[in-house]
Order: structure tokens, then C-alpha cells, then sequence
């Protein structure tokens, strides 16, 4: 654009889309909208949802894109079944399983007793052994769940991609994500009983991907925020248990999931080059309400209603606990997402402006933490356990 003073400038990107409302509200932190959305109900036994976005034909059968071959080839050799190579006679004990991952959240939970009309301060170590039981559930469930998505975008992807390299990855994909949603099912079935049902903000999250036509987006929603904080609570979990079972089912899926993740970060990395100001500054807006209910999904209110405690009672405690600091355990959830998106360029593209939000909600800390595309290649379990077998 021309000054008054006839120079010419490059448009930053707030002054190409001004501010806007995100996720409908005027403050994502606004308790009634928060509980609002937690009320969406997506069915009993299924849930339908409009898909947009051309599927694309490529006539160019070159293999232009190494990153990705690299990532294609090295799926195929490491596909695991999930019927075999896990030992399903294993007796679980869940209660220690449960308490087992107390500890993460030990500070966080001490900062609510604290509070003078804390709903949990007279709880003792029943109620909270009760607590950790169903909170197990319910964060496996949302695995569940967050895999189903995933391999139903990763399918959109196949579709809607213009690369062949990313079609032959995607398609690879594809089983995995099959793989997940198999043994995960079976673990929730057989040694947990049943499942929750899908939270409401990460199912909106997935409708939202399946529903924008841009095929780039998919992988953003998908690849780079959803998986990325999956990959980090699978860590997190695989980390602290020491059931044998959970332990190695998690190690098997984590090394698919940096693929998975390294996979978006490569593919975007070329597109995001050719985008200008507005289009950039589009995916950063995406990127942060993604951010937002990946956040809002981690608030389980599904579990503090079992336990006795309403949703508005859980919620008014959790942003008096948050007045305090920031939750270091759902902090570190983002531990993944803030690298890739820095190393995509999208931190500090036009003037910074995801940097600014990711500093308002207290994640920017991770910024420099190792990217998943320098990761993956570390969490080759499956080839570990073939080479000490051998």
C-alpha cells in the first residue's frame, strides 16, 4: 500500500483481516459459552457431517518430494498388528493404573482444594482414587474418539490432496489410524468397560476440518494441532504407567503418530510458501481456535459431573486455578503444537499475531521445544523391538 507520504509499505497481516469474534464468542474464555458448547449432543450410536473439498486427480506420477517418500517408505515397514503384537491376556489393574497418573496433575489438583469454596475440598483419597479411575476412562476415550477423526480427515487428505507423494502417505496413514481406533477400542471394551462418549469441543474441532474445503486445512486441524497434542498426552501417559500392556500399546502408536505429525509439518511447509498476508494470517486464526478447544477439551466435565460436581461449579474453580498460573500439566499438552507452528512460520508471520495469543493463553514457552520433524525418527519402537527379537 502508498503512504500520504507516498512510500510504499507491506500490509501487516491485522491490517489485512481486522480482529474478529473466534468460536462465536467475545471472549474465549466466557463460562457460558464454554458451557454451552460442552451441551452439543452428537448422538448415541453415530454422528453425520457435512464433508467439503474437490477430490483431486494428478496426472503427474513423479516422485518430487523426498521428505515425503522418506515418510512413505518408512511407514511401510512399519506397520504393527494390533492382534499380535500386543499381549491382550494381560491382566490391568486399573486403580493403579489410575493412581499411577495422579502424580501429573498432583499440583494442579492441591491448587483447587486450596480454594475456600473448592466443590473438592473435602475430598479424600476415595473420592479422588474414584476420580482418577474415570478421568483414565474418559482420556482414553477421547483417544478413541480423536483416532476415529483422524482417520477419517487422513482419508479426506487421500482425496483432496494434489501431491501424489502426500496421496501414497495419506493412503499409508490411513491403516494406522485404522490400527489406533482397533486397539484402542479393544482396550476400553476389555479392561475398562466401556467408553464416554466423544467431547463436544474436540468432535466440533473435527467438523470443522471435514467441512472446510481448503485442502490444507485438514492437515492444519488434523496433522498439526489435534495429533500434535495427542502425541504429547500418549507421551505423558507412557511416561508414568507401568501396565505393561497400556506401556507398549502407547510406544507403538507414538512412533506412528510423529510420523503422522512430521507428515503435516513437511506438507505445509511447501504450500504456506505461496500464501500471502491474508491467507497466512486465515490459518492462524484457525490454528488459535483449534488451540482453544483442544483446551476447552481438556476440562472433562463429563468426569466432574460423575463425581458429583457441576459443570459450572468445575469450571468457575478451574478459572480461579488458572488466575493463579498456568496448569503446568495442560501446558505441556501443547508441547508439540507451538514448535510446528513456529517451525511453519506461522508464530510470527505479519506481525506476530499467534505469537500474541499463544502468549494469552500460556503456551509460547514451547516454542523452542524440539519440532516433530526432527522427532520421528526417535520413536522407532516397532523397529527396536524387531531388532532385539532378532
Amino acid at each position: 500500500m502508498t503512504t500520504t507520504s507516498g512510500e510504499t509499505r507491506t500490509q501487516t497481516s491485522s491490517e489485512l483481516i481486522p480482529e474478529r469474534r473466534f468460536l462465536g464468542r467475545d471472549d474465549v474464555n466466557d463460562i457460558e459459552s464454554i458451557l454451552r458448547d460442552d451441551e452439543t449432543d452428537f448422538g448415541d450410536i453415530s454422528h453425520s457431517t457435512a464433508t467439503r473439498g474437490d477430490a483431486l486427480f494428478t496426472w503427474d506420477y513423479e516422485r518430487t518430494r523426498p521428505g515425503l517418500s522418506k515418510l512413505y517408505e518408512k511407514a511401510k515397514v512399519s506397520m504393527w498388528n494390533g492382534e499380535t503384537d500386543l499381549d491382550w491376556s494381560t491382566d490391568v489393574d486399573v486403580e493403579k493404573v489410575a493412581n499411577e497418573m495422579s502424580g501429573a496433575v498432583e499440583q494442579f489438583r492441591n491448587m483447587m482444594i486450596a480454594l475456600d469454596d473448592s466443590p473438592v475440598r473435602l475430598w479424600g483419597p476415595k473420592e479422588w482414587t474414584e476420580f482418577e479411575i474415570e478421568a483414565f476412562n474418559w482420556r482414553m476415550s477421547q483417544f478413541l474418539h480423536g483416532e476415529q477423526g483422524a482417520l477419517v480427515c487422513t482419508a479426506k487428505i487421500v482425496v483432496t490432496t494434489p501431491w501424489i507423494d502426500a496421496k501414497y502417505y495419506a493412503a499409508a496413514q490411513v491403516m494406522d489410524e485404522a490400527r489406533h481406533v482397533e486397539v484402542f477400542a479393544k482396550y476400553l471394551d476389555t479392561k475398562l468397560g466401556g467408553a464416554y462418549p466423544v467431547n463436544a469441543n474436540l468432535q466440533m474441532l473435527i467438523d470443522d476440518v471435514l467441512g472446510d474445503p481448503r485442502w490444507d486445512m485438514t492437515y492444519m486441524g488434523m496433522q498439526i494441532m489435534i495429533e500434535g497434542l495427542a502425541l504429547t498426552a500418549f507421551g505423558f501417559m507412557h511416561q508414568i504407567t507401568q501396565e505393561p500392556l497400556l506401556k507398549k500399546l502407547l510406544r507403538y502408536v507414538m512412533s506412528d503418530e510423529a510420523r503422522h505429525v512430521a507428515f503435516g509439518v513437511l506438507s505445509l511447509q511447501e504450500y504456506y510458501q505461496g500464501l500471502d498476508g491474508s491467507e497466512i494470517r486465515e490459518r492462524q486464526e484457525f490454528a488459535f481456535e483449534a488451540a482453544i478447544r483442544m483446551r476447552d477439551r481438556l476440562m472433562m466435565h463429563a468426569v466432574w459431573e460423575k463425581m458429583g460436581v457441576s459443570k459450572r461449579a468445575y469450571t468457575e474453580m478451574l478459572f480461579k486455578v488458572r488466575a493463579q498460573g498456568t496448569n503446568p500439566f495442560q501446558a505441556g499438552l501443547f508441547s508439540k503444537i507451538v514448535p510446528n507452528c513456529k517451525k511453519l512460520g506461522l508464530l510470527d508471520a505479519g506481525d506476530g499475531w499467534l505469537r500474541e495469543k499463544f502468549t494469552e493463553i500460556g503456551v509460547i514457552q514451547f516454542e523452542d521445544f524440539t519440532d516433530t520433524g526432527e522427532e520421528y525418527e526417535l520413536l522407532d519402537e516397532l523397529a527396536r523391538d524387531r531388532a532385539n527379537a532378532s
